[in-house]
């Protein structure tokens, strides 16, 4: 091998120690430079580790005896709506000049007449033939005064004809004095007395039934003239109270037939609110007085009377009237719902704010029923309670689960009647999943007063 080559071989040898001998020298020089800068550097400060509370808010309970209320909703509805309708046929000749919806018409006001000319030409005609009838009546009736009388004048005159046909006869038969010819004309006259005078007692005795036919023929007389006048009378319609027009369906002018519906009614003094409610809060928290029905009709009975409080739903302004419990008006099997009524009166219908409406027909309300009350229950916010029926309760500053048996969920209020005791401290916060014996800090400042 010549020089060349050997020189060649060389060289890349010497390179890569150059490379390691430069990348020691490197890597020495920066551990140096970080033993140096780490030697400037100030050691941090050990800090203790330790367990962070939970603040919550808190709240110490005392038991008590809760009212119970049954919240419903319904619609109000004035208690009487009556259908005006046309008695009579006819045509339209006066209308109120205020039949129109909405309208207030005090009573005995006319609504609309019918024309009445027909109506009373028939009253007249009535009244014509009632006195017809009372005259045939005082004339059979002085009649029969009369004809009594003539009766004994003919039954006298019976007897004087038989008293001279009996001694006509005897003569004749006896003592052969007179002729056959005066006999029979004697007995020819008692007989034409005899048979007038039972005429005349026949007459008598049918001029009674005469007269109470006549009396019945009066009376029926007297009913159509009745039935007349009502006639005439039902062509003038008045309010029968006061009340507010909802409906008006004629005009003048326009004829009517008997039954036709002309306008709809409303006495608004008198509400109520039909409020369907769950048929085991009813047996529950309703007051029944235990009377008992009349042992003929199985229905809901001794319903107390109490007061309620009734609201608009879209009034914000918390305006409310009082109402009262008045009667069960349903039983629906499907929904299980028992229907109560709820009647708001004239006396409570004022509006207690200036700036509010008053309670009318269709405004649809929420009604608070007062029931029976739940007796030594504690009452917590429903958002202590969880949906397992659990609270957490705060001993000793740690976190605590109890279970509890809720005798009632109300509005925003949970009522427990088991699982808790009086003075227990129940966290108020909602928590989600905290753990078991966490440390707790009570934030709200009445329970921090109560604790220090």
């Amino acid at each position: 091998m010549d020089s060349n080559t050997i020189e060649k071989a060389k060289k890349p040898t010497m390179i890569v120690l150059i490379s390691i001998v430069v990348s020691i020298i490197v890597l020495i020089v920066g551990i140096l430079g970080m033993s140096t800068l780490a030697s400037l550097k100030t050691p941090p400060i050990e800090t203790k580790i330790s367990e962070r509370p939970l603040p919550v808010e808190a709240l110490q309970i005392t038991k008590m005896d809760a009212p119970i209320y049954i919240t419903g909703y319904g619609e109000v509805k004035a208690l009487n709506v009556v259908p005006i309708s046309s008695e009579v046929s006819g045509k339209i000749v006066q209308i109120h000049p205020r039949l129109e919806a909405g309208e207030i018409i005090p009573k005995r006001e006319i609504l609309f007449a019918i024309e009445s000319t027909n109506y009373m030409a028939a009253s007249e005609e009535a009244r014509g033939e009632v006195q017809q009838r009372e005259n045939a009546v005082k004339r059979l009736r002085r009649q029969y005064t009369i004809d009594t009388k003539r009766l004994k004048t003919f039954e006298r005159n019976r007897a004087l004809a038989k008293a001279e046909f009996e001694r006509i006869r005897k003569l004749f038969e006896k003592k052969k004095i007179g002729t056959r010819s005066g006999l029979d004309k004697s007995e020819q006259v008692y007989n034409s007395a005899s048979d007038q005078a039972d005429q005349m007692a026949q007459a008598v005795a049918l001029y009674p039934i005469r007269i109470k036919e006549a009396e019945s023929s009066l009376r029926s007389a007297r009913a159509r003239l009745t039935l007349a006048k009502s006639n005439l009378a039902r062509c003038e319609v008045r309010a029968p109270f006061l009340g507010r027009i909802k409906t008006v369906s004629i005009e003048k002018g326009q004829y009517v037939t008997q039954g036709q519906i002309i306008c709809i009614l409303a006495d608004d003094s008198v509400l109520e609110i039909h409020v369907p409610i769950d048929s085991r809060d009813a047996g529950k928290w309703l007051y029944f007085d235990g009377v008992k029905t009349n042992g003929k009709t199985a229905w809901f009975s001794g319903l107390k009377q109490v007061p309620c409080t009734i609201r608009w739903t879209e009034d914000d302004n918390g305006q409310t009237w009082n109402g009262r419990l008045h009667r069960v008006v349903k039983f629906d099997h499907q929904t299980r719902t028992l229907t109560v009524a709820v009647r708001v009166y004239t006396e409570t219908l004022m509006k207690k704010k200036s700036e509010s409406l008053p309670l009318v027909e269709g405004m649809f309300c929420s009604v608070k029923i007062p029931g029976r009350s739940l007796i030594n229950v504690f009452r917590l916010p429903r958002q202590a309670v969880s949906y397992e029926n659990k609270v957490y309760i705060v001993v000793d500053q740690r976190l605590k689960t109890a279970p509890v048996k809720v005798a009632r969920m109300e509005g925003e209020y949970v009522y427990v009647c088991d699982g808790l005791k009086a003075g227990d401290l129940v966290v108020t916060t909602r928590l989600i999943a905290p753990l078991e014996n966490a440390l707790l800090e009570i934030t709200n400042k009445s329970q921090k007063e109560k604790q220090s």
